[in-house]
């Protein structure tokens, strides 16, 4: 696969896929590309939504008037899988790699899907810390990914 403007990465490698922001998820792909994790918040009820809606998943308001505000990008891996094959030729190079789904600490249920950058050797584990990280890719843009947090 190759990027919008038809470049692929070095060696002929295909490059990554790179975001293309809509009217609603440009706020969220604007602070991803400044290593900054924004999620949608309702202005009815407080709630966090991911990814936003023209209902609220919470309040079920029809006129949400989500606003993107900087979370912690701290959680927990709830689960997690090792993708030992790639269904995008941008990714092609990384395999294996693990994907975790990570529950941020600011709201219960709260969760959103990465990459873990620890490398393939990493052990995951249900529970285990988790901080956010970015993958800087062409373009001036970033994607969310995790990595395990000794820290907490």
């Amino acid at each position: 696969m190759t990027a919008p403007d038809g470049s692929v990465g070095s060696v002929g490698r295909a490059a990554r896929p790179v975001p293309v922001p809509d009217d609603v998820s440009a706020p969220y792909w604007a602070a991803a590309a400044r290593h900054v994790l924004a999620v949608a918040r309702c202005s009815r009820c407080d709630a966090y939504a991911i990814p936003p809606d023209v209902v609220c998943p919470h309040c079920h308001s029809t006129a949400p008037d989500f606003v993107f505000q900087q979370v912690s990008g701290r959680g927990e891996i709830r689960s997690w899988t090792v993708m030992r094959q790639s269904f995008l030729p941008g990714f092609a190079a990384d395999i294996p790699f693990v994907l975790v789904d990570v529950e941020l600490v600011e709201q219960a249920g709260l969760r959103m899907i990465g990459r873990l950058l620890d490398g393939p050797g990493a052990a995951p584990s249900f529970g285990a810390p988790v901080r956010v990280a970015f993958e800087d890719l062409p373009h001036a843009a970033a994607v969310p990914a995790f990595v395990l947090d000794a820290r907490a």
